[in-house]
């Protein structure tokens, strides 16, 4: 299927409240405030000159665009003044102009600015609207303009606009007649590449220029994915892309889009999928290709970045590297290096001299704190499947007959690996094994594994999970009279499905923003998503047609048969849950005197993001383990 993946990073919030009590391990007990530190400086993006690095840092409680100058450090200044409201994103459009957004939330109004980082003048680049703006990449200044699609003159569809660096007036490239979901920018500024979709069946257009109309040249289902990274130098039709077209996981490919046809197989890994990165915009090449099988690995195809990689690798042995940015000469990198027992730090890594300045820790209050790894380890499902998961012991001598914490992944299509998580750090210091499972409908295992997923939800995802407990139970590793799951999004149902269909397995459950209701959750599917309702009949259910299966699976509707403790938080700004429904969850619970701790946050969404709503509730997290996980 032609989708773009997304991967976004969110860094968790402080508060300064410390947590008390007495740990399960013979560890020091950290703060819990320390587990969620926010850095005080992020997203640093370079210049495409490799002069100045840009990044976001807190001033007047805001987010506010820095400018770090590379040559004269005398020059580094603040390049915001926002008061009352964060910069939401930025990037270089040039060597000398950033553009960027400002919002109180993701939701909020489109507001895009540009500035020059010299004179500091600042001007709107388009009227404060009611729309979403999506970006085409390279996101880059093409002679006085950048590209854009926009859903201001219809919320369920994008058109293609030039968007205009002066602040004139944006152009309306091509009007989108309906099923376009994507759009693709080839180097010199033309739009011959687009993708149309309606979530189960997607297509490819080609157009040798803009005055012509598109054509239909190749068509796939939606477990098929080609997926372009950028267009091969010096040429209008070839992209690189990443392909599973008749082969179970996603290779790189050479896809020439006039003939809708790969015309080369660059490079596969037969146990994972690979990642969408490694492609240079700057230079149009590949430079590698990455993959995750347990941590982070690389595939080079410019042996002199790899040669660079390398003697940045040998300055910090055994750590993971990821690249976030580089200069278009390849000569500067922004890179965060980091291990699952360290968070790590953001880096400026000098390639002509061999050095690499810290810019910022990821969690400063950790940076010197021993934490504890995470093991891989596999499994068989009851029904003969191979399963992959993590687990990471407490810090005490005893490794057999613990405590559990299944925690779930949200998604389901995302998956876990041995990187830092905060969260896990935070319940294995509490002295609980934790356990994250990667149950079939997890991302980056093949199209077969991922389709093992669908209309699974309420199934074998959750028979997966208890297959993967039950087999820590028989290798003692864990006492059976003490597992709670917890998770957030898919997770939270999970928890709150293991709380209602199998309380005689679980001691108690935690769910953050948890679907109690699979009803709710498709209906809530907001206009700029509406393409993907079939893609959900197809992963999920149809819950017209399915209305059994959506009722017998959907928690709500049984809470009756919750006999275990449970701890349910919930947003109110959350637009895949209902408030209605989780109060009547959390209400029949106490109906039937089933100990339930409900936290209501009507300013959150989905995830918690205030600093004292968090903290709050892990310290609930906290009491609730203690207390029912004994």
């Amino acid at each position: 299927m032609f989708r773009l993946s997304f991967c976004f990073f969110i860094g968790c919030i402080m508060c300064v409240i410390v947590s008390c009590g007495k740990k399960q391990g013979d560890g020091k007990l950290i703060p819990i405030e320390d587990f969620f530190v926010k850095p005080e400086k992020t997203n640093f993006r370079i210049s495409p000159d490799g002069k100045k690095i840009a990044y976001l840092g807190i001033d007047d409680h805001c987010k506010n665009i820095f400018v770090l100058d590379l040559e004269d450090k005398r020059k580094s200044k603040q390049l915001t003044y926002q008061s009352d409201i964060n910069v939401q994103y930025f990037f270089w459009a040039s060597d000398s102009t950033i553009v960027f957004s400002n919002a109180q939330s993701m939701n909020d109004s489109l507001r895009i600015f540009g500035i020059s980082v010299e004179t500091e003048e600042m001007h709107k680049l388009l009227p404060t609207r009611k729309a979403k703006l999506r970006w085409l990449n390279p996101q880059k200044e093409k002679s006085d303009y950048l590209l854009a699609s926009m859903n201001s003159r219809d919320s369920t569809v994008f058109d293609l606009y030039r968007i205009y660096l002066n602040g004139a007036e944006p152009v309306l490239v091509t009007q989108n007649p309906g099923n376009i979901s994507t759009w693709f920018a080839a180097p010199d500024g033309k739009v011959r590449l687009a993708i149309t979709s309606d979530s189960v069946q997607e297509s490819m257009l080609y157009r040798a220029n803009e005055s012509e109309p598109f054509r239909q040249v190749a068509i796939t289902d939606y477990q098929t994915l080609i997926q372009p990274l950028g267009y091969v130098k010096n040429s209008s039709t070839n992209i690189y892309a990443l392909s599973n077209y008749n082969r179970d996981k996603l290779a790189l490919v050479e896809y020439n889009t006039a003939t809708g046809r790969e015309e080369n197989v660059l490079y596969s890994n037969e146990k994972v999928d690979l990642d969408a990165s490694g492609y240079s915009f700057h230079q149009q090449e590949l430079v590698y290709s990455e993959y995750t099988i347990d941590k982070s690995e690389k595939h080079f195809f410019d042996k002199t970045f790899e040669e660079h990689f390398n003697k940045l690798s040998s300055k910090f042995k055994g750590q993971s590297i990821d690249i976030i940015d580089s200069d278009r000469e390849q000569l500067h990198w922004i890179v965060r290096i980091y291990t699952d027992i360290n968070a790590g730090g953001i880096y400026h890594y000098d390639v002509l001299e061999n050095e690499a300045t810290l810019l910022s820790d990821v969690n400063p209050k950790l940076s010197k704190v021993e934490l504890l790894p995470k093991k891989a380890i596999s499994f068989q499902s009851r029904d003969g499947l191979t399963l992959h998961g993590y687990l990471t012991y407490p810090a005490s001598n005893v490794t057999t007959d613990l405590p559990v914490v299944v925690l779930v992944h949200d998604g389901p299509y995302r998956r876990e690996s041995i990187d830092f998580d905060a969260e896990v750090q935070f319940l294995a210091n509490r002295g609980y094994l934790v356990f994250q499972p990667n149950y079939r409908g997890s991302a980056g295992y093949g199209k077969k594994f991922w389709a093992a997923g669908f209309k699974e939800w309420g199934g074998k995802i959750q028979s997966d999970i208890i297959d993967g407990v039950t087999w820590l139970i028989h290798q003692g590793v864990v006492d059976k009279n003490k597992v709670a799951i917890m998770g957030t999004g898919f997770g939270g149902y999970s928890a709150l499905h293991g709380a209602t269909y199998n309380s005689s397995f679980y001691k108690c459950a935690i769910s953050l923003s948890g679907y109690t209701n699979l009803f709710t959750y498709l209906k809530e599917i907001p206009p700029h998503q509406q393409q993907y309702v079939k893609l959900f009949y197809n992963i999920i259910g149809n819950p017209t047609k399915e209305y059994d299966m959506f009722k017998a699976i959907s928690p709500v509707f049984h809470a009756d048969k919750v006999k275990i403790p449970v701890l349910f938080a919930q947003g109110g700004k959350d637009s895949y849950s209902s408030l209605t429904d989780a109060n009547q969850f959390v209400q029949r619970l106490k109906n039937n005197n089933v100990p339930v701790k409900y936290i209501y946050r009507e300013e959150e969404g989905r995830r918690f993001r205030n600093e004292e709503n968090i903290i709050n509730y892990y310290q609930e997290v906290e009491l609730f383990l203690r207390e029912y996980l004994k």
